[in-house]
């Protein structure tokens, strides 16, 4: 008799320690998910970064060997060349200068940095944008909101061919809300479970989707999809 009374308080206290630590377990869980998240949100920062310095040095890089060029073709009187040489220059620094300037810094920094990377991927892109200086919400979380939507639009470019891969991005205030819209080309309607549309990527990936939706949540705004056969629509009203 007195084994079965120490089995049932031996019982009884491994579920009750199994009630204490698992909110410690949960929380150490999610913890870890939060930490690989962020590690990933900065590596691919750092790779549309590096994408920009790149384009920017390799102009630096010649701009001495333009300048000879030009000064040649001055001194040997080639005013025709010259002039050629000058139109194809302006055609290079126009298709370098393509960043957005939508009137907030943060913004324009989270989204020139996407809209590099989709250039390298040979993405055609449409970008209105226009924000204000100030808003409610947090840069930290503005830019998980833009990376989310710009990364989730890439991934489902990218399974189509070149010639068919486009992102619209198109920003703007609404009333009192700043609307953010981001539709892409699609392979075809995206998988859906209940009332979300689902990314094909698993991990950190899904879980920066969660996160983009719980901001989206604290600001008390709004997120809505639209999946056709051939394109995808992300939008967002949040509150100014």
């Amino acid at each position: 008799m007195n084994w079965f009374w120490i089995f049932i308080a031996l019982f009884i206290f491994m579920v009750a320690s199994a009630v204490i630590m698992l909110p410690k377990i949960l929380r150490k869980m999610a913890g870890r998910r939060a930490e690989i998240f962020q590690t990933n949100l900065v590596t691919r920062h750092l790779e549309e970064v590096q994408t920009i310095y790149q384009e920017m040095r390799g102009w630096r890089h010649d701009y001495h060997s333009h300048i000879q060029t030009m000064k040649a073709y001055r001194a040997l009187g080639q005013e025709e060349r010259l002039d050629n040489y000058l139109n194809e220059l302006d055609a290079d620094l126009t298709s370098l200068d393509k960043l957005i300037r939508s009137g907030n810094v943060m913004v324009d920094a989270a989204l020139n940095a996407k809209l590099s990377l989709a250039r390298t991927k040979d993405i055609a892109l449409t970008v209105t944008a226009r924000v204000p200086v100030r808003l409610s919400v947090k840069d930290v979380d503005l830019c998980v909101i833009v990376g989310n939507l710009m990364d989730n639009a890439m991934e489902a470019c990218l399974k189509l061919p070149k010639e068919k891969r486009f992102i619209r991005v198109y920003m703007d205030i609404k009333g009192e809300n700043l609307y953010l819209s981001v539709t892409n080309s699609s392979s075809g309607k995206p998988n859906k479970f209940g009332e979300r549309f689902m990314s094909s990527k698993a991990g950190s990936h899904g879980f920066g989707l969660l996160r983009m939706e719980g901001i989206v949540r604290k600001y008390g705004g709004i997120h809505k999809t639209n999946g056709e056969m051939d394109a995808f629509t992300a939008e967002i009203l949040l509150p100014i």
